[in-house]
């Protein structure tokens, strides 16, 4: 599909935001949350937890496990996860609220850790500064979109430089595009000029 979808409500939006018996998530996430601006530490670890777990899934998979992975992962709190200990990924890997991969559980409580080192703020600091500083072309279709940028590419650099896993471009776009870095709503789309106001 390419272009925006009007459904019935008469309201467009990009097509993965349409709403129909199996996708009923994804609108409201669509609506409300994917591309605003997202700060915070916390906030930006659980962004990046749950795209590393999507890595290889669908996005409406995390998505439904959400309260799952923050029951799970202490609300995504980074000190907390830091402390995880065997015990705590042997529990996980019992946790039928989450995707019980061994790798990306160690991953997760790994960059907890690097994370846990780094100054408050640090880590908001450091996402951020990969936001693209130049205008974009606005994308009318989602053939318009790129799964990597130069920007994603040099984040997932610089995050693997500093011991983070499970963090490649494809990951790290993904997590730029949800977080608010980049607005990737489509030209028509009735949630691209909320995102640009949230932005400014």
């Amino acid at each position: 599909m390419s272009g925006v979808v009007t459904e019935p409500d008469g309201i467009p939006r990009c097509p993965w935001g349409m709403e129909s018996a199996q996708m009923a998530d994804y609108r409201a996430y669509h609506d409300t949350e994917w591309g605003l601006p997202v700060h915070g530490d916390d906030a930006l670890f659980e962004r990046m937890s749950l795209e590393a777990f999507q890595s290889g899934l669908s996005w409406i998979t995390i998505l439904r496990r959400r309260p799952g992975f923050r029951a799970a992962f202490a609300d995504f709190r980074i000190a907390e996860v830091a402390r995880f200990t065997d015990a705590d990924a042997e529990r996980l890997l019992a946790d039928p609220g989450i995707i019980r991969n061994r790798a990306k559980i160690a991953a997760t409580v790994n960059n907890a850790r690097i994370a846990a080192e780094l100054a408050p703020g640090e880590l908001d600091g450091l996402i951020w500064s990969y936001a693209p500083g130049r205008a974009r072309p606005v994308p009318r279709t989602l053939s318009d979109l790129e799964p990597v940028t130069p920007e994603s590419t040099a984040l997932a650099k610089d995050l693997k430089k500093r011991g983070f896993r499970f963090v490649g471009p494809t990951t790290a776009y993904a997590m730029m595009q949800a977080c608010g870095l980049v607005n990737d709503h489509l030209a028509d789309c009735h949630v691209r000029q909320a995102v640009e106001a949230a932005a400014g």
